[in-house]
Parts: structure tokens; C-alpha cells; sequence
């Protein structure tokens, strides 16, 4: 829990991972670089002294992980988003058991989405099941620029990916989180298109569909999307950090998200390790709407910072948040009606 100014926000980080990227588990070159440019994202948006040196970013281990996350980073929960990368890595990237053995020595605090690749059909179909039964999976981090093979990505509305949709809903899976963002070397950007996403949250009202990094750099796309279809909603990894190397891009960022999509479709995440969540979290709570931008940008309220920071996710998740800590009186969507190309009135508080 952060409390600033005699406020209280309930922190849950959307979006973290426990990884090995050490030269140990890379497959090939590729693997390398992909940490590198993970690294080259943390050291170029991050406060300097903040800035990890190089060695402990490819490999932090648990220890690390709690103390970053829950001692010093606020969080009151964390959702772990699985990046496999098997053909980069020998062991994966994100490592599997490490975090399932995270979750159970802390229990309430962590939830663990596993990955799943529809290239692999029908045996990747059962190994769904398994993993659902047995990491009582309520989400799943699609990522689908990876590469399998000789394929370098697939789109969510390719038949084999509707199978396994329609799978997830079966298996009660109902969190799809999906990395629609900026490129990582060597994967391709193209492949993180958002444009697939509209098709099946229209076909699969009974999924939720967060697009991971609210589809930067198609801003634009994904808003338009997002503002017509009631299950997407916009997750703040890699923008956030923003907020400290380029104020204004960040504020045309949260901006442009609350006057499409609304208060209660944006998710915190810090995207542990490329960032930590103490600096992200903190200064989002500092952060306003630029004076000379606040002609087209509504400010934003405490009630806004303390929904994107937690309390959405925490719907989404089912995570039980204490009762000082939840909003007296939830004001509900906000944000474009396209339908009725209206938008409804904001509620600023001084």
C-alpha cells in the first residue's frame, strides 16, 4: 500500500517477471539480443539511480524479486506475465518454476499467467489443460511476434489461436493479455499489430483482452479499439516510464487513454524487472496534466490514480482489497461513447 497526502492507493503491479537472460541460458544470438535490448529500455528510461548494472539484470533471483516488489515497491499484489522465448533460450526466459514456487510462498500476493503458443495445435491444446488444472491459471501473456520455427509470429484471429480462445473459455481463463508494443531485437514489429485484437474481443465477449503496453507505438489504433469494445482495456507497462525521461509524451499517453477508454480500462504494471515499481508508482501518484495541455487533457483525480493503480486490476483478478482501501462510491466507465458520439462529463476535484 502507498499512502502521499493523506491518500491511500491499493498497488497492484499488473505486469512483472522473474527471468534468466545470463549468456548460460541463451540459445543463440538471439537470445542475447533480446536481453541487451531489454537492458538498453531499462537504462535509457530509468532514473539514474535506479540504473542496475548489467550482470543483475540478465539473472536477480527471489530474493531480489520480494524485496523490489513488496518491502520496497508498495505492492500490495503482482500478476506475473510469462515470456517463454523457447527458441532463444534453453531454459526459457521466463522462468516457470521460480515463480510458481514465488506465488506459493506468498500466498495472496502473487498470481502467476502462464504463455501458450496456438503454433503448437493440438498438443500445445493439451498442454493448456494441464497447466490450467495445475497453476490454477485465471490469465495467460500471449506473445505473438515470437518466433516458432520458421514462423515469426501468428495473429490472435488465426484459427489455430481461436481454438485455444475458445479453450480458455472453456477452462474458466478468462484474462488474455497480449504484448501489443514497442518491437524487442530480433522480433519483428509488424507481428505486435493491434489490429487483430478488435477482431476477437468482438467474437469472444466472454474473454477480457489487455493489450500489454496500451499498442505503443499505435497509440491511436488502440484507442479507437479499445473505446468500442467493453472487454479490452490498456496496460501501462512500458509507457509509464515515460513519465520521467518525457513528462509531456506521458501526459498525451494517459491523456489520450482517459478520454477514449476510460478511468476503470487502465492497468498499472512496472514490467519488473526492465523497471522498478517504487519510482513508477511514486511518481505517477506526483504526476498532473501539464497546465498549457489541460485544454484538451481533463486533470487527473486521486480517484482516477487509485483505479489504474490497483483497483481495476483487482476487479479483473477477483483480489480482495481491504475496505479503507476501496472507493467509497466507484463513479463507473468513463471515457468516448462512440455509439452515441458523446462523451460523458468528468468529474475533476481541486
Amino acid at each position: 500500500m502507498y499512502q502521499k497526502d493523506g491518500q491511500k492507493y491499493f498497488i497492484v503491479d499488473g505486469h512483472v517477471h522473474i527471468w534468466d537472460g545470463r549468456e548460460s541460458n541463451q540459445k543463440n544470438v538471439h537470445g542475447k539480443q533480446f536481453i541487451d535490448c531489454f537492458y538498453d529500455y531499462h537504462r535509457n528510461l530509468s532514473p539514474e539511480e535506479v540504473v542496475w548494472d548489467y550482470d543483475t539484470y540478465t539473472y536477480y533471483g527471489s530474493e531480489r524479486f520480494e524485496r523490489d516488489l513488496f518491502v520496497d515497491g508498495y505492492v500490495d499484489h503482482a500478476i506475473f506475465q510469462a515470456t517463454l522465448l523457447s527458441d532463444f533460450y534453453h531454459n526459457g526466459f521466463g522462468q516457470t518454476d521460480e515463480a510458481l514456487a514465488l506465488v506459493a510462498k506468498n500466498p495472496g500476493k502473487l498470481t502467476y499467467n502462464h504463455a501458450y503458443d496456438p503454433r503448437h495445435e493440438e498438443a500445445g491444446l493439451e498442454q493448456l489443460r494441464k497447466d490450467a488444472a495445475e497453476m490454477n491459471l485465471q490469465g495467460v501473456k500471449l506473445y505473438t511476434a515470437e518466433w516458432h520455427g520458421d514462423s515469426r509470429g501468428y495473429k490472435l484471429d488465426d484459427p489455430w489461436s481461436r481454438r485455444y480462445l475458445e479453450e480458455c473459455i472453456t477452462l474458466g481463463i478468462k484474462n488474455i493479455h497480449v504484448h501489443k508494443g514497442p518491437t524487442i531485437r530480433p522480433l519483428d514489429r509488424d507481428a505486435f499489430d493491434v489490429s487483430d485484437v478488435d477482431k476477437v474481443a468482438t467474437d469472444y465477449l466472454d474473454l477480457n483482452f489487455v493489450v500489454e503496453h496500451v499498442g505503443l507505438p499505435r497509440l491511436e489504433d488502440f484507442c479507437w479499439i479499445a473505446t468500442q469494445e467493453s472487454n479490452v482495456y490498456g496496460g501501462l507497462a512500458v509507457a509509464l516510464p515515460f513519465i520521467h525521461t518525457r513528462p509531456r509524451y506521458f501526459a498525451q499517453i494517459i491523456g489520450e487513454l482517459l478520454y477514449w477508454i476510460g478511468e476503470d480500462k487502465i492497468l498499472f504494471g512496472s514490467d519488473y524487472a526492465l523497471w522498478t515499481p517504487k519510482w513508477l508508482i511514486e511518481q505517477f501518484v506526483d504526476f498532473q496534466i501539464p497546465e498549457d495541455m489541460q485544454t484538451e487533457y481533463a486533470p487527473i483525480t486521486v480517484e482516477q490514480k487509485q483505479k489504474i493503480l490497483g483497483l481495476n486490476a483487482a476487479a479483473l483478478y477477483d483480489i480482495d482489497v481491504p475496505a479503507d482501501l476501496q472507493l467509497a462510491e466507484p463513479a463507473g466507465q468513463r471515457g468516448v461513447d462512440v455509439a452515441a458520439g458523446a462523451r460523458e462529463p468528468e468529474t475533476v476535484s481541486s
